[in-house]
């Protein structure tokens, strides 16, 4: 075995052996199909942490024909397959991970040559009989003509190049038209799997690698349930480690993927597998995303407030969904045509969340959501965290009932978020959700919930971790009354939605004079008998 060639289950078994595997062998399903098809191409993009050399050391170890590894697989998913060892272990593995070469060289030349010299070294090791060239793929056809015997090539951070190279384009050509010449129409090519966080780069009629299938977090396909963790897999990880599954998905759920299997429509609830692994193994839910990424990397986009950008990261950290056009994003982390851009690349990077098929973006989960918010404290958007750390103060002001000072806050929000158009009902709910920004700390709020005959505005369901804080309806009214609001929550049942709710609970009714520019707010409690 080698460090490239055929390097062995040492990794994958690292991942078997850990506290925590959850078994994502049913990827092996899929691109066994592909194999040997025109559609062997495969590359997958997803934000960091989310398994991706995992995925790569599972196919190095099932696929590598230098070592028999059916007891690592016969326990799993995969071997229930039919095809399950028609394809184990029959195939030369090559396995790179390209920031490896990139940090090692000073330029795209030097890279490629390196990792050029490293494979036909080891090439030659194995095949001393077939090869003289010092050409790659001259070297793997002369093999594949005298052996038959054919390559699965992985490539993991296959996208580095565009993250250190951002402005260098003939530098990225080269790259390109590298894996060009490597892989595409080579008979010696079984399975070419490349993973990263961006998609293939376009350069408008340069398509290098226009043979490649896109797995994508805008387009997972049918490899939508191993872009992570599943809801159902974390709901078994909670039960397991004895985990509140509610704070699992207010924490890191979030991520909405969506597959077609026929003409259906197939939602997964994905979740970042080490954030969830963190948080079962040390029984805390935190912020695990800055041990790999700081703000920094988000500061920078959100930063550049063209085309209204900052007025859509206000929406959304108020739970908005916002609207965006992927189309004209040119798959790099520079060519920014507009603000669809930045938030197509956020998707890419995991601070978004994208939900097909109405095309638009969220921010996913409270661990997210934090990192807006430090991102957000280190920039000139004083008025913006003003209102989340004030939002603290209001929503104790609204379970103390101080319907005065709950008026206050929202006037103060509404002063100091002036970017926001303010014309409606809908603008009106988007202050009062940042206004309450520190609520989810304790609730899940449903904007427009159900009930028995319409929809409340906003609701705050208590997690049952906090099952001691008030649940609370809240109505709102554009240029009418406060109170006539509380009439409508009891008059349309909205109380009903919350029928399996037991506990506290608050009706408020919130109002917005068009003349005076002020909040008016009237506040009942009342108790739901279980």
């Amino acid at each position: 075995m080698g460090n490239y060639l055929n390097p062995g289950s040492t990794l994958f078994r690292y991942s078997l052996r850990s506290e925590i595997y959850v078994d994502k062998s049913g990827l092996i399903e899929k691109t066994n199909k592909l194999i040997n098809t025109e559609q062997r191409y495969i590359c997958v993009s997803r934000p960091r942490r989310f398994g991706k050399s995992m995925a790569a050391n599972m196919l190095a170890a099932y696929y590598s024909r230098e070592e028999n590894t059916e007891e690592l697989f016969d326990d799993l998913k995969i071997s229930k397959e039919v095809d399950y060892k028609e394809y184990l272990n029959q195939y030369d593995v090559i396995k790179i991970n390209i920031q490896e070469f990139l940090s090692m060289s000073m330029s795209v030349e030097e890279m490629l040559n390196m990792l050029q010299t490293r494979l036909l070294r080891e090439l030659k090791r194995k095949y001393p009989e077939y090869v003289d060239s010092e050409h790659l793929v001259f070297a793997m056809q002369d093999i594949y003509a005298e052996t038959k015997y054919q390559f699965v090539i992985l490539i993991d951070e296959w996208d580095c190049m565009f993250r250190e190279y951002k402005e260098d384009i003939e530098s990225q050509k080269k790259y390109l038209d590298f894996l060009r010449m490597w892989l595409k129409d080579k008979e010696y090519v079984a399975l070419a799997y490349m993973t990263g966080i961006l998609p293939i780069k376009k350069y408008g009629s340069h398509s290098a690698l226009n043979m490649f299938t896109e797995y994508s977090m805008l387009n997972p396909r049918d490899m939508a349930e191993y872009f992570g963790f599943t809801g159902e897999e974390v709901k078994s990880l909670c039960s397991r480690y004895d985990r509140n599954f509610q704070e699992a998905q207010a924490w890191y759920d979030g991520y909405e993927l969506v597959t077609l299997e026929g003409n259906n429509k197939k939602t997964y609830a994905m979740y970042s597998p080490k954030s969830v692994v963190d948080a079962m193994l040390s029984g805390i839910y935190d912020n695990y995303w800055n041990q790999t990424e700081t703000y920094e990397a988000l500061k920078i986009y959100i930063s550049m407030n063209v085309d209204g950008l900052k007025d859509a990261v206000v929406r959304m950290l108020a739970g908005d969904r916002i609207e965006i056009n992927t189309g004209t994003f040119s798959n790099d982390m520079t060519s920014f045509q507009g603000r669809d851009d930045i938030l197509t690349l956020l998707v890419h990077l995991g601070y978004l969340s994208y939900h097909w098929p109405d095309r638009t973006v969220t921010i996913p989960n409270k661990e997210v959501s934090q990192e807006y918010v430090n991102a957000i404290s280190t920039m000139n958007w004083s008025e913006v965290i003003r209102s989340v750390d004030d939002s603290r103060k209001l929503l104790k002001a609204l379970w103390e009932m101080d319907a005065d000072t709950v008026a206050e806050g929202i006037d103060r929000a509404h002063n100091e978020i002036s970017i926001l158009q303010y014309n409606n009902e809908n603008s009106l709910s988007c202050t009062i959700n940042l206004a309450f920004y520190f609520a989810r700390e304790y609730y899940t709020i449903v904007r427009e919930l159900p009930s028995g005959k319409g929809f409340a505005d906003i609701c705050f369901i208590p997690r049952k971790l906090h099952a001691d804080k008030p649940a609370a309806v809240i109505e709102l009214k554009w240029d009418k009354t406060a109170s006539g609001a509380i009439e409508q929550i009891k008059e349309k049942q909205y109380v009903e939605a919350l029928k399996d709710y037991h506990g506290n609970l608050l009706l408020a009714g919130i109002n917005y004079d068009k003349d005076t520019k002020k909040h008016s707010c009237v506040i009942e409690k009342h108790k739901i008998e279980g």
